[in-house]
């Protein structure tokens, strides 16, 4: 059997901004699905001084992956380093670094390592791992110089809310009935049809058709992270004309009497679809409100079946 050496790539971009900047926001692992398109959710597992270790969902090649890595955060030196403690197939193994550097004329080279080993060492799944590489590498490094240069973080295009509700039944209940995302189109009036696909154990793929109040139909995609039974993330990754972002997480708590069940949404609206979509007056105060209204009514009447159907299981 022909044995293929490890494969070593680089990619690199220039950021207008302070090394220190840069470095924060890749550090903070919170940051990601927001920053980082191909990413859907991270949880961080554990942590001891400078090294911890983190759960990742995210994209590659268009089909969503999870995986466990350890990072190693210097300060100091303004570098991370990682490496998949399982990796996915066709990936055998897979590590790397992130470089911040700040240049003499002003602002920041970023480079991102990787390096890396296909399943039985195939030329195909090599390839595969080449062009996700690739394309998520790029994606990253551009995702990031946009968020770190328009200071999307403190930008009001970006902003997040939550709605809850208190339900005499328990959490497990009002958890199964938004997993079970399949028999919505039942259970849910503004829900039209659901494709549920479960790409791994905890890790789904959801479209769906919903009806807006004017009786339009839209058309969603999104990819879940399932926790039971207490936690549900996801990112939308077809999005409305006026939403660059939307990703966000139904929780449910036990609590004395009952539970509670909070659906909340961190969004970024597009600029420059403001006056298109709303009208050439449109403000951005106003399209936030219009989003969060239509965000809100849809999540509300989920959590209110889910109240319902939880109470009767009581």
């Amino acid at each position: 059997m022909t044995t293929y050496d490890l494969r070593e790539v680089e990619h690199e971009i220039t950021v207008d901004a302070p090394a220190e900047k840069v470095y924060a926001l890749i550090s903070a692992v919170e940051n990601w699905p927001r920053v980082f398109p191909p990413t859907i959710w991270v949880d961080k597992l554990d942590e001891e001084g400078a090294e911890e270790r983190i759960q990742i969902w995210a994209t590659a090649n268009e089909r969503p992956a999870g995986w466990t890595s350890r990072r190693r955060l210097d300060p100091e030196q303004l570098r991370i380093t990682f490496r998949q403690e399982v990796s996915t197939p066709p990936v055998a193994a897979m590590g790397g670094a992130w470089l911040i550097e700040p240049l003499p004329q002003g602002g920041t080279r970023v480079r991102l390592l990787h390096d890396y080993r296909a399943v039985d060492d195939d030329p195909a799944g090599l390839r595969w791992i080449d062009e996700a590489v690739d394309r998520n590498s790029r994606s990253e490094l551009a995702a990031l110089k946009r968020n770190i240069e328009e200071v999307v973080a403190e930008d009001e295009l970006t902003f997040s809310f939550e709605d809850t509700v208190h339900v005499a039944g328990s959490a497990k209940d009002l958890y199964d009935f938004v997993l079970e995302a399949d028999r919505w189109a039942e259970r849910l009036p503004h829900v039209a049809s659901v494709t549920l696909e479960e790409v791994q154990p905890g890790l789904q793929s959801l479209e769906m058709e919903t009806r807006a109040k004017d009786g339009s139909v839209h058309t969603t995609k999104s990819y879940r992270v399932c926790r039971p039974h207490h936690r549900i993330a996801y990112k939308q990754v077809t999005l409305p004309a006026l939403l660059a972002l939307h990703t966000g997480y139904w929780t449910f708590t036990e609590v004395e009497g009952g539970a509670t069940a909070s659906s909340q949404h961190t969004v970024v609206l597009r600029r420059e679809a403001i006056t298109t979509v709303l009208g050439p007056d449109a403000t951005v105060a106003q399209a936030r409100q219009f989003v969060q209204d239509a965000l809100s009514t849809n999540s509300l009447a989920t959590l209110g079946h889910a109240r319902d159907f939880a109470e009767a299981r009581a």
